[in-house]
């Protein structure tokens, strides 16, 4: 039980961490605000879901089968991405003309 409470602890800080550098740097090098959230959205969670799926499984069994941990981490690595677009819209709006 205390394994799963640190591994979603650490897993979520390091989704926020790793989708938040991501974002910055697609923010700062494509100049778009919510192009990563929306990447993330897109991309990131149906390739989370299938790799989780399982096709013996039924679509209710197989959303019964997701873990909370992995909830978790889709969730993290979701306000990972908006915090980037969040924090160059704050330093876009400071003046700072590079973002």
């Amino acid at each position: 039980m205390l394994g799963a409470i640190m591994f979603s602890i650490v897993g979520s800080l390091l989704c926020i961490v790793l989708f938040f550098g991501i974002g910055f740097i697609l923010n700062m090098l494509i100049k778009t605000t919510w192009f990563p959230l929306w990447l993330f959205l897109i991309i990131v969670v149906p390739l989370g879901i299938w790799h989780l799926w399982q096709p013996d499984l039924s679509l209710t069994d197989n959303v019964q089968s997701m873990l909370v941990s992995d909830i978790i981490l889709i969730v993290a690595g979701a306000f990972g991405a908006y915090m980037s677009g969040w924090a160059i819209r704050a330093l876009r709006r400071g003046g700072y003309k590079m973002f």
